[in-house]
């Protein structure tokens, strides 16, 4: 529920729900307190003067009545009715008397005419208790009683109703107002605790624990509108830094390795240098022969480290985006061309074969830097020229056409790779041999720095190998344009 509609839910709450119950509780307790006072005018409001009134006419009619019942021409004493009319007079009432069923007495026969033929026969009515009729207004009061000579004669104590309302509905009423005002605030502090408080509480709590730095901490909720925004915008936070302090500790954790693989790699061939140095200071090598092969040693190890950390420069400027990159559109048949003839003479002194299989159209480019993808070729094939172990060793390069990219794989005839050293072998520093025997040459950051150099030109690149068989790199790389043309015909096939 959105803050708007929970400002009108408040307001029907507030406003809407007690004037409901304030109907219901005035509508109950009228009608409790008509059926329990024997009528009232409409709505079931009762009068508490009316009632009173009737109250004091009928004592007054009670007095009277042992002289009215005696004296049959009663109320042919014009005195007699003098004195009670002025004493019903003060009550807001008068009499009608009947007499075997004829009516010989009004207090006021113009208004009494209007309802006479209404009034209960001898006999029906109830003592003590009025009957209201509603359309004049009245409270009327009926005492039956026989004359001395045996006649049937009735009094009726006709009463106006007046517009005071009754004090038992009024006390009735504050106190059905005061259970209404507690019973809409209970109702509405419940709802705003639950769908405002609560739910602010609880973020209050996770900021708390993000503050901490607890970032497991979790909030779910079933709530629509800005609670449930809210709730959904602190768990893309708490899972936001979550993901930046996990890649926190994998970089320190990643730094730590790199510090410990640069000074095992930079002491291996040091320590080297230190031992042959000093073969030559003391003496060791002493024929010209001997002190050649220790300096070539010297030489071979100091390059090695001019290597390695040539290498790690390139990947820290890289991994830092401080290598402005110089993409241009290049056809990709006539770039791996020129790169296959500039590698094929030193793979061929090394007695390896290199084979270039092209099937892509002749026009077709990509967007590349050329010296960072020379870069990618000389390290995937120096890579693959280290692990070969069979005579003769062979190197494959092949493009293939992917519709709207170009997919490059390099194979060899190597040792292969096992398939658990896979997933493993682009991050820094790995190697597949454990003890980092740097026998055959290298960092193990040249296949980290392919990967990033793939990836900063929009591509993706990924290993298949088979022990004992060789190792496959492929990776793809977008086309800078292309137009939808047939099948590649076996004639466009290039082999070199």
């Amino acid at each position: 529920m959105t803050f708007r509609q929970k400002i009108w839910a408040t307001f029907a709450i507030t406003v809407i729900l007690p004037m409901l119950l304030i109907v219901a509780a005035y509508v109950i307790i009228g009608g409790y307190l008509q059926r329990t006072t024997g009528g009232a005018p409409s709505g079931g409001t009762v009068y508490d003067s009316s009632i009173r009134f009737v109250r004091n006419a009928q004592h007054i009619v009670e007095m009277r009545l042992p002289e009215i019942i005696e004296d049959p021409e009663w109320f042919d004493d014009e005195e007699n009715v003098r004195e009670i009319s002025a004493e019903l007079e003060d009550e807001h009432s008068y009499l009608i008397a009947r007499r075997n069923g004829e009516v010989i007495y009004s207090g006021s026969p113009e208004e009494s005419e209007r309802y006479l033929d209404r009034l209960p026969s001898y006999g029906k009515g109830i003592p003590g208790r009025a009957i209201y009729m509603e359309d004049f207004n009245m409270l009327i009061e009926q005492r039956d009683f026989r004359y001395t000579d045996g006649g049937d004669g009735t009094v009726f104590t006709a009463t106006k109703a007046v517009t005071q309302i009754s004090r038992k509905l009024l006390l009735a009423m504050l106190i059905a107002l005061a259970g209404i005002f507690v019973l809409t605030g209970i109702l509405l502090t419940r709802w705003l605790s639950g769908s405002v408080f609560t739910p602010i509480r609880d973020l209050n709590t996770a900021m708390n624990q993000i503050r901490d730095g607890n970032l497991d901490f979790m909030l779910e909720t079933n709530e629509k509108g800005e609670i449930g925004e809210l709730y959904k915008n602190y768990e893309d936070m708490r899972l936001r830094l979550k993901e930046s302090a996990d890649e926190k500790l994998l970089r320190e954790q990643q730094n730590r390795e790199l510090i410990s693989n640069i000074s095992h790699d930079l002491k291996t061939p040091i320590t080297t240098i230190k031992g042959y140095v000093e073969g030559l200071l003391d003496g060791v090598a002493n024929t010209p022969e001997k002190q050649e092969k220790y300096l070539r040693t010297v030489a071979s190890k100091a390059n090695d480290m001019d290597k390695l950390i040539n290498e790690l420069t390139l990947y820290s400027r890289i991994d830092s985006d401080r290598i402005p990159y110089n993409f241009q559109p290049v056809n990709v048949s006539d770039y791996f061309r020129d790169s296959v003839e500039e590698i094929g003479m030193d793979l061929e002194e090394r007695g390896i074969l290199l084979n270039f299989v092209n099937m892509v159209q002749p026009n077709t480019m990509i967007i590349a830097d050329p010296e960072q993808l020379k870069r990618v070729v000389n390290n995937i094939v120096g890579n693959s020229v280290k692990y070969i172990d069979k005579t003769p060793g062979r190197i494959e390069i092949r493009l293939l056409d992917e519709q709207d990219s170009v997919r490059v794989e390099i194979e060899d005839n190597g040792k292969g790779i096992a398939q658990k050293d896979l997933p493993n072998i682009f991050d820094r520093f790995y190697r597949t041999d454990s003890s980092r025997n740097s026998m055959q040459g290298g960092s193990g950051i040249g296949l980290s720095i392919v990967k990033k150099i793939i990836e900063d030109h929009g591509g993706y690149i990924w290993a298949t190998s088979r022990e004992g068989e060789g190792t496959c790199m492929h990776f793809v790389i977008r086309k800078y344009r292309y137009e939808e043309t047939e099948s590649v015909d076996v004639e466009d096939i290039e082999t070199v």
